[in-house]
């Protein structure tokens, strides 16, 4: 019987419970100090109910930091100064949760500051200090021999070195390569990588029979008799690992599905988990119903103002491009007089962005209040019903308009595999000053190869403070 690798969170569950233990332990150290050694606190007892809640409620926190971010992928990669750059935001999130368990249960004023420094501070150096120690725990174990399964790999001749290599001599494998078998030729009793050749084609199953070893790796240019081979290791007791495709062919994200009868390899710029949807998801209802609310503060003050300066409609809406290509209408207060698209084609060669985009400065089709609303993004607020039914995001890629996209080179249509956001890597990265659309799609491919939800948070930050600091839109 095989036992499957652990997958998702499971896999670092050692580490959750060990930032769960650091979290309480800041928080015990703060109570101490600010109580001088006393535990008990008989003569404040409702100070001990107060943190005794706060020792309850810091799991659930920190379990549902675990569910919205990212802090242990590639946890054992990471050098001393990333883990100390993830720990702090781990711990950073954890200490929001706190500041927000207290607000909604209307406790700030109750808590002690100095508890609270001491649980932000203390957080950080538990929590690094136990990541560092068990993962240097985690590599001994993992380059012992203890508790590794024995490995046989089965390959040809022109392929047995570059095989071992990248099966044998892995970092920190859960197996240990005992052997390998060259099919095509009798080696037995030579060393290749400092693995020794234990067999042939003929001999293979008897040193099977008569060894230790749990697993075969087959090797993929072995296919002619790999099905048969296959079946008698398997009647024999042995997990088989057939490779599918070589990982350097493809993109750096791959999972495996099934799809009818076929088991296939997916890969894509980025993957991202059932959890990491469904947070993205709710984090872009949240924020287009507040979005929405400020939509009708601004309605009720410029559309008056927009109906003076051009009579019209006070929303523009426009056909635009979103996800792989599917049509949407977007929406936006309008700032431009009514005739702007029939005069936008005698102004093409004033186009300051090199590319499928059109931006001018100073452009003369925008009515005065338009100029204001651009530069706050004033007018892409109604944008958040876009988001709020789903044709959009928070944070994405622009989408372009219907004649940009019908020009676009093949490359360009990566920007298209994620939905368009209110904001993206364009805009916070000094989108007035980007003159070359191919900059454009470079940031947006780098979003959406690197996204997670801490990325779209450190945008919608960035975004506001673009936008309070008047560097919006030209």
């Amino acid at each position: 019987m095989y036992k499957k690798k652990k997958r998702s969170w499971v896999k670092h569950l050692d580490f959750i419970i060990l930032d769960l233990l650091a979290a309480e332990l800041a928080l015990y150290l703060g109570v101490m100090i600010k109580f001088n050694g006393s535990i008990i606190f008989l003569d404040k007892f409702e100070w001990f109910n107060l943190y005794q809640n706060l020792v309850k409620i810091l799991p659930f926190i920190d379990l549902a930091g675990v569910f919205f971010t990212e802090t242990y992928k590639g946890i054992l990669r990471r050098t001393k100064y990333e883990e100390l750059i993830s720990t702090i935001w781990h711990s950073a999130v954890n200490f929001l949760g706190v500041l927000l368990y207290m607000y909604m249960s209307k406790t700030s004023y109750l808590h002690s500051r100095t508890v609270l420094g001491v649980l932000a501070i203390g957080m950080v150096v538990f929590s690094y200090l136990f990541r560092v120690g068990w993962k240097r725990v985690i590599r001994r174990r993992k380059l012992s021999d203890v508790n590794k399964t024995a490995m046989v790999v089965v390959a040809e001749s022109d392929n047995v070195e570059k095989c071992l290599n990248e099966i044998a001599l892995s970092p920190y494998p859960e197996y240990k390569v005992v052997g390998v078998a060259v099919v095509d030729k009798d080696m037995t009793g030579q060393t290749i990588q400092g693995i020794p050749v234990i067999a042939s084609a003929d001999s293979l199953f008897e040193y099977l029979r008569t060894s230790v070893v749990d697993e075969v790796f087959l090797d993929g240019n072995t296919r002619k008799s790999e099905e048969s081979l296959a079946t008698r290791l398997v009647e024999q007791g042995l997990t088989v690992h057939i490779p599918l495709v070589h990982t350097s062919n493809l993109m750096p994200n791959r999972i495996m599905e099934k799809y009818g009868q076929y088991i296939v390899l997916t890969t894509s710029m980025h993957i991202a988990n059932n959890r990491q949807a469904f947070a993205k998801r709710l984090m872009d209802i949240i924020g287009a119903i507040v979005g929405l609310f400020f939509t009708l503060i601004a309605f009720i003050i410029f559309a008056p103002i927009i109906k003076i300066q051009s009579p019209g409609p006070v929303f523009f809406t426009q056909t635009r491009i979103g996800k792989n290509g599917r049509k949407f209408k977007f929406y936006k207060f309008r700032t431009m007089y009514m005739d702007a698209e029939e005069r936008k084609k005698d102004l093409v060669e004033k186009n300051e962005i090199k590319g499928n985009m059109f931006k001018m400065e100073n452009d003369p089709r925008v009515i005065p209040i338009g100029r204001f609303l651009r530069k706050h993004s004033i007018d892409e607020l109604p944008q958040f019903l876009n988001v709020l039914v789903g044709d959009m995001s928070l944070v994405g890629t622009r989408p372009p308009l219907e004649d940009e996209y019908e020009n676009y080179a093949l490359h360009h249509r990566a920007r298209l595999s994620i939905k368009p956001g209110l904001t993206g890597m364009w805009q916070v990265s000094g989108r007035s000053d980007i003159k070359d659309f191919e900059q454009v799609v470079a940031l947006d491919t780098e979003y959406i190869s690197n996204w997670s939800l801490g990325l779209d948070i450190k945008i919608i930050l960035k975004t506001v403070a673009v936008v309070f600091g008047g560097k919006g839109s030209k």
